[in-house]
């Protein structure tokens, strides 16, 4: 079993490549069973994820990772704050679980303005 410095690890490394663009380190992170939810989008697939959601890093201007926390057995927290193209900054919190160093699921939720 992953150490939560190696969950919280994983995690740095989605987001990182997330921001790339780095879908072939993305695609090593994220397991084939993946899920992912946020408010837009039901417990979609890692297909899914891929064609919808993965290619949206250039809407946003800066993203800035605030805080990592190891939660129980499999979980991590991340809370990061983003500026959109249009305006506005933004702060949203993931729980993204990771089991044997990939992410299984993906949880998002989306706060308010920042500022």
């Amino acid at each position: 079993m992953a150490t939560g410095a190696e969950r919280a690890q994983t995690a740095q490394q989605m987001f990182d490549s997330y921001r790339a663009q780095d879908r072939a380190t993305a695609e090593a992170l994220i397991a084939p069973d993946f899920v992912f939810t946020s408010p837009q989008d039901d417990h979609i697939d890692r297909a899914a994820y891929f064609e919808r959601c993965f290619p949206t890093a250039d809407r946003f201007t800066r993203q800035e990772l605030l805080h990592v926390v190891e939660v129980g057995a499999e979980d991590v927290v991340m809370v990061y704050e983003y500026d959109v193209r249009d305006g506005g900054t933004f702060r949203n919190a993931e729980l993204l679980t990771v089991v044997d160093g990939r992410l299984t699921e993906v949880q998002v939720f989306f706060g308010g303005a920042a500022r």
